[in-house]
């Protein structure tokens, strides 16, 4: 079986209640629900929550809902909550709970390479940089990856540095620099696995949990991806997410 959980954290520091942000009246929660109905490889959907108001808003369009302790750390750590009993949960996918409009398509290729061979335990996304804002972001973490397509590094610095490149321009013109997207795929064991595990040194430097997987020695297939995915983490993204609804969601909705 393959679950889909989506962690929802009222407490953000950046957007308090992040989750019922109103969008084209709906909280956010419900669109980013609703955008992960589409995928075609998921056999279920659970939402994992940390308070009670979100819990019953969320009960009104979800049964399957989940309230979980507020002292859990990450979203990681929430959905290895909610997955520690599901033996039937073979596969596990992290969706970010504050990316209200994620494809469905882009679910499913972040869940193939787990199907298609046995030896992948953890898989992501990542996806070509086009933008030098997106380039110099510290916000937006960036990804190397070997031959077969497995990650050898993620930053918030831009990497590779291009040392031949005059201008950042430049670099993302004539050279391939991924961003990554936080969405992962996880064999259960994998997950719960790496969810015990101690936060590790460049874990802490970069602010980057991944990185603890990569010191402890997991694998992570990258799956370069064309579609992009709307991600809410401050005012301004979220007065950026009305605009892009009113524009391309709110006829079809």
């Amino acid at each position: 079986m393959i679950v889909g959980v989506i962690p929802a954290r009222f407490g953000s520091s950046r957007l308090m209640g992040k989750p019922l942000a109103n969008i084209g009246g709906k909280p956010m929660i419900q669109h980013t629900y609703e955008s992960a109905r589409k995928s075609k490889l998921l056999d279920d959907i659970i939402i994992a929550v940390d308070d009670e108001k979100v819990f019953k808003v969320v009960k009104e369009f979800c049964n399957h809902v989940k309230l979980t302790p507020k002292e859990i750390p990450t979203g990681s750590d929430r959905i290895a909550h909610v997955v520690k009993e599901m033996t039937s949960a073979k596969i596990v996918v992290n969706i970010q709970g504050d990316e209200p409009f994620i494809p469905g398509k882009m679910i499913d290729e972040a869940i193939e390479p787990l199907l298609f061979d046995t030896s992948v335990e953890v898989s992501t996304l990542a996806k070509r940089i086009t933008r030098v804002d997106e380039l110099t972001s510290p916000s937006i973490p960036k990804v190397v990856f070997d031959y077969n397509n497995f990650a050898l590094y993620f930053s918030r610095s831009p990497i590779p540095f291009v040392r031949d490149a005059k201008t950042n321009s430049e670099r993302i013109k004539n050279y391939e620099i991924y961003k990554h997207i936080g969405l992962y795929v996880y064999r259960r064991e994998a997950l719960l696995k790496f969810t015990k595990l101690k936060p590790t040194d460049l874990e802490q430097i970069e602010r980057l949990e991944q990185l603890r997987m990569l010191e402890n020695g997991f694998k992570i297939k990258i799956v370069v991806t064309e579609f992009e995915s709307l991600s809410v983490d401050t005012d301004y993204d979220l007065r950026k997410a009305r605009e892009y609804y009113d524009k391309y969601i709110k006829d079809n909705d």
